[in-house]
C-alpha cells in the first residue's frame, strides 16, 4: 500500500468518535468527493455493485434477468430464475487506483424449493487491506486489517403469473480498529447490525415494433436495519437503507439475439446533512420516513439525492453478452459520474463476466476497477 492511501486510511481509522468513523469510511470507500454535501452512512460495502453483470450495466439491477447475484439487487427476482440450481462467485479490486490491497469479494447461490419458491444465500466480504496504525504523535499503535461482512438468507415467491415477492435477512459485521485504541474513553468495538430486505417484481410480455418483448418493472428497500456503533459510548450511526425503484425492457430481434435496457433509480433513506453538521440522533424509521423532506435545500435538493443507473446488454445466442451504462450521482452530493463497460461467455452450466469502470473526470478513486465473476447453474434434468 502507498504512502498517500495508507495515510488516508490512517486518519479515518483513528478518529474513534463513531459518527466520524462512520462518515470518513462512507466517502472513502465509496469514492465521492468529500468536499460535497454526501450523505453519509456506515458499512458502505453494502452499496457497491458486487457482480460483473450489474456492475457493466451502470450498476443497475432491480429487474434485469434473475441470477445468483438477485440475493443483492432484488430478491423477489429469485423466483423466476429458469434453472433449479445456481452459484455465483465475483471479485472487485477495490480503489485499485490508491491501493493494492482492497477487494470486495461476493459469493451467492440459490435452490428452488418448488416451481413458485426459490431460497438463496450469501456473503459479501469487504477486505480494506493491511494497514499501520499510529496516533496522532505518530506512535506506532500495531497493525490490522479492516474488514467487514454481511450474511444474508433470501427467500422468494410467485404471487401470480407475473408477479412476485422476496424478503432477505442479514446480519453484518464491521471491524474498522479491532482493539487497538489511541484514546481509552472510546473502546472501540466491531460494529454489528440486522437487517432486512424487501422486494417486488413483475414481468409481462408485450409487442414492440412488431417484435416480442419482455418488461420487467420492480421496487425494492435494502438495508433496513438497526443502527452500529463503533465504541463503548452511546453513538450510533446509520446503516445504507435504500431505496431501489428499476425497470428492464428486453426485446428479442430474433430467436437468437435479444437487447436489454435497464434503468434504476435509487435514494438512501437515511437522514440528510444539516448545514450545521449536527449529527441526527432520529431512531431507525423517523430517519427512513423523514430522509424525503430533510434536506436543507427542500425539494431541489432532495432530488439531487436520486442516482441514476442505466444500462444495455446485447446478448447472442445466450452464449455471448455486450454491456454498457452510465451511472449518475449529483455533483452535489457526491459527484460519482462514471461509464461502465463489459462482456460475458456462458458455455454448457458455466459463465465468466468481466466489467471495466471509467470514471468521469480526472484522478477518480474508482478510476480501473474491475470486476470479475463466474457463474454455474443447472437444470433437475441435467442433475
Amino acid at each position: 500500500m502507498g504512502n498517500l492511501s495508507r495515510s488516508i486510511l490512517i486518519v479515518f481509522l483513528l478518529a474513534f468518535a463513531s459518527s466520524f468513523l462512520a462518515a470518513q469510511n462512507s466517502v472513502i470507500v465509496s469514492g465521492q468527493d468529500p468536499d460535497r454535501r454526501v450523505i453519509t452512512t456506515a458499512v458502505p460495502f453494502l452499496t457497491i455493485a458486487p457482480d460483473p453483470i450489474s456492475g457493466a450495466m451502470g450498476d443497475a439491477g432491480a429487474a434485469t434477468a434473475p441470477n445468483a447475484n438477485s440475493i443483492h439487487w432484488n430478491p423477489a427476482k429469485l423466483a423466476f430464475v429458469n434453472k433449479d440450481l445456481g452459484f455465483a462467485v465475483s471479485y472487485t479490486p477495490w480503489l485499485r487506483k490508491f491501493v493494492n490491497d482492497m477487494s470486495l469479494s461476493y459469493i451467492s447461490g440459490y435452490k428452488k424449493i418448488d416451481d413458485l419458491q426459490t431460497f438463496g444465500l450469501a456473503m459479501t466480504f469487504f477486505n480494506l487491506g493491511d494497514i499501520d496504525l499510529t496516533d496522532g504523535a505518530g506512535n506506532t499503535l500495531g497493525s490490522f486489517n479492516p474488514r467487514e461482512f454481511a450474511i444474508a438468507a433470501s427467500y422468494s415467491r410467485v404471487l401470480g403469473d407475473n408477479f412476485s415477492i422476496g424478503v432477505t435477512g442479514k446480519y453484518i459485521s464491521s471491524n474498522l480498529s479491532g482493539n487497538i485504541t489511541a484514546n481509552p474513553v472510546s473502546d472501540p468495538k466491531p460494529g454489528t447490525s440486522i437487517a432486512a430486505d424487501i422486494g417486488i417484481y413483475n414481468k409481462s410480455t408485450l409487442s414492440l415494433f412488431g417484435k416480442n418483448a419482455e418488461l420487467g418493472l420492480a421496487a425494492v428497500i435494502s438495508n433496513i436495519g438497526s443502527k452500529i456503533s463503533y465504541n463503548s459510548a452511546d453513538e450510533e450511526d446509520f446503516i445504507p437503507t435504500n431505496l431501489r425503484l428499476g425497470s428492464a425492457l428486453t426485446t428479442y430481434l430474433d430467436p437468437h439475439n435479444k437487447i436489454t435496457f435497464a434503468l434504476d433509480l435509487n435514494k438512501l433513506m437515511v437522514p440528510t446533512p444539516q448545514l450545521n453538521g449536527a449529527t441526527s440522533n432520529k431512531s431507525l424509521l423517523a430517519g427512513i420516513f423523514g430522509s424525503f423532506g430533510d434536506a436543507p435545500g427542500g425539494f431541489s435538493e432532495e432530488l439531487k439525492e436520486i442516482m441514476i443507473s442505466a444500462g444495455v446488454e446485447y446478448n447472442y445466442k445466450e452464449t455471448f453478452s455486450i454491456r454498457a451504462g452510465h451511472f449518475y450521482e449529483s455533483p452535489e452530493k457526491g459527484n460519482r459520474r462514471y461509464f461502465t463497460m463489459g462482456v460475458g461467455f456462458n458455455h454448457d452450466k458455466f459463465g465468466f463476466d468481466f466489467a471495466y469502470l471509467v470514471p468521469q473526470g480526472q484522478d477518480n478513486p474508482l478510476a480501473e476497477t474491475l470486476r470479475f465473476g463466474l457463474t454455474y447453474s443447472i437444470d433437475k434434468k441435467e442433475q
